[in-house]
């Protein structure tokens, strides 16, 4: 290990050794890429919403975080946390790390997240109206502050470099990748966790996104509720899930012997200066986004072979998106939108769909778009519907947009 030689930086790649997924798809990667790679949805009813207009969510199956945790470890932490900390212990399993053996003061931690603790801010927010000050939990401030959740992922695992937490709204799990590879970059660190954690199926988040108009009204018929690309998308099925990858320099992955599920070889972020929440129907922000990655990464867009699209399902986010997608790359690559399976993770998303598209380099096979029954006509591209379609994936991108106009753009390689 060491700081990265001047040739290293002219072309730098970091290598993908470990991933870890805790997602509606199921808890682990296996998991994870056979409920994707199958295109079905796993949006229910949500009960414990009490009826919303919008109760149809994307929940994490049998989370058990007594069990994964330990109970006492576990009560003090916020579901985000609780999620992050599971999909972390995996990665680090997944890329053959022990954190009792490593140099703790050369890991770094970069998550992103966008809501922080709202399970335990509405709950003890609940017991202070109707019990009183001395009823809520002397923990609430660390249980809800965004910030905490890479703190208490350095505490679990021992890493004692830089540590820190993206908020770039939906962006803010792909700009945690893009941190993450520049402190690679630098020489600051020689391991980085990085990724992207939300649980915020509250029924006050979820009744203000209803009242915004952002997500899909089809609660009788939750399955087919989220459609990306889809001519009759409505909006999107909020999620909780978490997504976090292992990154080194490929010199030192190859140096230890370890797996090396794909590389991070370009990232682009850019803002849109344009609306709080909606996006710029042109496009542009997530273009420059994404010609800044493939620049970085020494690519072009005749290169890319595969995108894994932000693709909310809402009506102005996928039109904008498909038509940039046109305009830059063509209709070769093989886009898909995994949100039709999962829903949309928030913060987490672009993370979760970092970790999809490292897979599909993987595997050479990309997952259809979950409920595509008639492509939107504004939206010129090969989006995958179905069923998986294999192919020769050697470059891939993931896209990632936010409100606040936040976009970033990862460029994966087979190697």
């Amino acid at each position: 290990m060491g700081a990265p030689t001047g040739g290293e930086k002219a072309s730098f790649g970091a290598a993908i050794t470990g991933l870890g997924l805790v997602t509606p798809a199921g808890i682990g990667v296996k998991e994870n890429w056979d409920r994707v790679t199958s295109g079905r949805s796993c949006a229910t009813a949500d009960e414990p919403l009490g009826g919303l207009p919008a109760g149809v969510t994307c929940r994490v199956p049998g989370f058990d975080a007594d069990a994964l945790l330990g109970g006492f470890s576990a009560w003090g932490f916020d579901r985000f946390a609780q999620l992050a900390i599971v999909a972390s212990r995996q990665a680090l399993a997944d890329a053959g790390w022990d954190p009792a053996r490593w140099d703790g003061t050369r890991v770094g931690v970069v998550l992103g997240n966008s809501l922080g603790g709202m399970q335990s801010l509405e709950r003890q927010h609940t017991a202070l109206l109707e019990r009183g000050p001395r009823k809520v939990s002397p923990l609430t401030i660390p249980m809800f502050m965004v910030n905490m959740v890479a703190g208490h992922v350095a505490i679990d695992i021992g890493a004692k470099g830089p540590s820190e937490v993206s908020a770039a709204a939906c962006a803010a799990g792909g700009t945690a990748v893009g941190t993450a590879r520049a402190l690679l970059r630098s020489g600051v660190c020689d391991v980085v966790v990085a990724g992207g954690t939300e649980s915020a199926l509250t029924p006050l988040v979820l009744a203000a996104l209803g009242k915004m108009g952002a997500l899909s009204g089809r609660t009788d018929e939750p399955g087919r509720a989220s459609r990306p690309f889809d001519a009759g998308r409505d909006g999107f099925v909020a999620a909780e899930g978490a997504g976090v990858l292992v990154l080194e320099r490929t010199a030192d992955a190859r140096a230890r012997g370890a797996r090396v599920h794909a590389v991070v070889r370009g990232y682009g972020s850019a803002s849109d200066a344009h609306h709080p929440t909606a996006p710029d129907p042109s496009g542009q922000g997530i273009e420059r986004a994404l010609r800044a990655a493939l620049a970085d990464a020494g690519l072009g867009p005749s290169d890319v072979d595969h995108v894994n699209a932000h693709g909310t399902a809402t009506v102005l986010n996928d039109a904008a998106e498909g038509r940039m997608l046109r305009r830059v790359l063509g209709d070769r690559p093989l886009v898909t939108s995994t949100k039709g399976v999962i829903g949309h993770t928030l913060g987490a998303c672009g993370a979760i769909e970092a970790a999809y598209t490292a897979l599909a380099v993987a595997h050479h096979c990309v997952p259809p778009t979950a409920n595509l029954t008639r492509l939107d006509p504004e939206v010129e591209i090969d989006v995958v519907g179905g069923a998986p379609r294999s192919a020769p994936i050697d470059v891939a991108v993931s896209t990632s947009m936010g409100f606040g106009g936040h976009n970033a753009a990862l460029v994966l390689t087979a190697s």
